[in-house]
């Protein structure tokens, strides 16, 4: 099965705002990082909190996010970064993915 989303693809968090129950950080939302994982589908938890459950998943994917992109005063080592598990209806592309700036 294929994936929207590919190994180190630079990507987007969306920058929406979103009621209710959300796996998504507020902090992270609008932050450029990279796949660092494709991962499995699962039931989409934004339905699931609501009762909606009929079935639908999405596809999960880890984000490496710099920690100097989602904290502007970040004075730690410049390779640091942070890991979230983002879905797939919460990431944008950004760019060619062949594009492997950033590793």
């Amino acid at each position: 099965m294929s994936t929207r989303f590919v190994l180190n693809q630079k990507v987007r968090i969306a920058d929406r705002d979103a009621p209710g129950h959300v796996r998504t950080p507020v902090y992270a939302r609008g932050k450029e990082g990279r796949i660092e994982r494709v991962l499995p589908r699962f039931l989409d938890p934004e339905r699931e909190a609501y009762g909606v459950n009929e079935g639908s998943e999405t596809r999960l994917y880890r984000v490496r996010i710099k920690q100097s992109a989602l904290w502007p005063d970040y004075d730690g080592q410049a390779d640091d970064v942070l890991e979230l598990e983002i879905y797939e209806h919460w990431l944008e592309q950004v760019g060619d993915h062949s594009d492997t700036e950033g590793r």
